[in-house]
């Protein structure tokens, strides 16, 4: 038997590390296990970090494209070097993944490489077998258990990822030729922001989804918006139809595509396919069936309101236990749940926790939609204000888009916000701080923004709400 510990986490993605880190800062001895050989998880060797590198990339490309000889700057034709491109993506990954490794250093946290599973279950002292990178495998006991392994791609019947011509996120990040065409399945965030940064660099690209919008999740009026916006920039859409095969050949890809609600059949040829049509979560080979933790019927772990199982001391945190599968809702319940084991109060507002697509313009939105608030029949008003009428993205040349706050009709308390324009992710959190404040509208609308600034599209959107906004 080797080191006991207060705390073990099985897996180092946003929400195992900083779970990790955050037990070590309250006392608790610490350890992360994780076998994929760099800490960071899905979001930072394959998902968010690599993603944003080639979406910067590809849009400093598309600027000097369409958007240079605006401003007066001649740059001629503009040719891509994508290895450099990936050589410095990366790079980016690379320097993350250290930085983790040093942070755990810094707060005392073991890092054990391999794989983790629970063997054993019993009260504060529950056994953890790591088989390392080189199979050896050593067991340690543990008060409390953290389950942190994270999602995985969700497969498509009738699809099988190569990984060469039909691939998984992953795949899509480490092309080595800008392909001449891409179906993508699915229109989400992942197949929007990768259908973006290829169609950028040259690739003509379609989108086909089962559903009749784009980007589910988001406020109806943002959906719409930015499907004319990513048409406009030459993105392809075929909603409303499913994928019900893909086959791969010397020429590329057949993809034979219908329609959702019965139709004809008709086949789509590309040279690569992206299945992007979500993640399911990752619990394989973690022991969970063994000690008896429940799971759903979707193979996502069961937790209570203090983030623990069934079993007495092993919780489970981020994209395992569902709901907003995002790095920056493991990384909060992740505090919250060290928070718990060491005896403190913890708090996770579900409701201001924004989401965020990186194209260009944005996407951004937090706490309810429209639909939402109809659906549950509360009384809202909304005040919406247009980029266009802002300044400082005038003076930028991106204008495309608005900002919309809704806010309860009796209170003035803000009920949510969406936004599609420049920097929408950045500007919506100052939205997620009112809204963590309980603030109203006014409280937005009555605070000092500088000018010239975008976030002033915020303050004037938050005017409207009262019909009272000064630029429009």
């Amino acid at each position: 038997m080797a080191d006991n510990f207060d705390v073990i986490v099985i897996g180092g993605g946003p929400g195992g590390y900083v779970c990790a880190i955050r037990a070590a800062q309250l006392g608790l001895k610490a350890a992360v296990i994780e076998g994929r050989g760099a800490l960071g998880g899905t979001c930072t060797n394959v998902g968010c970090i690599p993603s944003k590198a080639l979406l910067q990339s590809s849009h400093l490309v598309d600027e000097a494209n369409h958007a240079f000889a605006d401003h007066g700057i001649l740059v001629g034709k503009v040719e891509i070097d994508l290895a450099t491109m990936l050589a410095r993506k990366d790079d980016v990954v690379k320097q993350n993944t250290t930085g983790i490794e040093f942070l755990l250093k810094k707060n005392k946290v073991a890092y054990l490489k391999g794989w983790g599973r629970v063997a054993k279950a019993q009260r504060e002292a529950h056994e953890i077998v790591v088989k390392d990178l080189d199979g050896k495998e050593t067991t340690y006991t543990t008060k409390y258990v953290v389950i942190a392994t994270g999602s995985d791609v969700t497969p498509l019947p009738g699809v099988t990822i190569d990984e060469k011509q039909i691939v998984s996120s992953t795949g899509a990040l480490v092309l080595s030729k800008v392909p001449k065409s891409m179906v993508i399945i699915g229109a989400g965030v992942i197949g929007l922001e990768m259908g973006s940064v290829w169609r950028r660099l040259g690739t003509d690209v379609t989108v086909v989804e089962f559903l009749d919008v784009i980007l589910p999740p988001m406020d109806g009026e943002v959906r719409k918006q930015m499907q004319r916006i990513l048409e406009k920039q030459g993105m392809k859409f075929k909603l409303g139809h499913k994928v019900t095969a893909a086959k791969p050949g010397k020429d590329g890809v057949a993809v034979n595509i219908e329609p959702a609600k019965g139709g004809a059949a008709q086949t789509i040829n590309a040279e690569i396919v992206l299945v992007a049509i979500g993640r399911r979560p990752y619990i394989a080979g973690a022991g969970l069936d063994t000690v008896g933790v429940k799971v759903s019927n979707r193979g996502f772990v069961e937790v209570d309101e203090n983030l623990q199982t069934n079993v007495e001391g092993i919780f489970a945190i981020g994209d395992v236990i569902g709901g907003q599968m995002l790095a920056h809702k493991a990384e909060e319940e992740g505090v919250a749940c060290a928070e718990i084991l060491a005896g403190h109060a913890a708090h996770i507002n579900y409701d201001a926790i924004a989401g965020v697509v990186y194209t260009w313009p944005e996407v951004a939105g937090i706490g309810k939609t429209e639909e939402q608030l109809k659906d549950a029949g509360v009384a809202y008003k909304v005040g919406k204000f247009p980029f266009t009428a802002n300044g400082r993205a005038r003076a930028n040349g991106d204008t495309d888009g608005f900002a919309k706050i809704l806010a309860d009709a009796t209170t003035d308390r803000v009920l949510g916000c969406h936004i599609v324009g420049p920097a929408a992710g950045d500007l919506i959190m100052e939205v997620a701080v009112a809204m963590e404040f309980g603030a109203s509208s006014e409280d937005i609308a009555r605070t000092c923004h500088a000018h010239p600034q975008l976030a002033e599209t915020v303050k004037e959107a938050a005017l409207a709400v009262d019909k009272r906004a000064l630029h429009i």
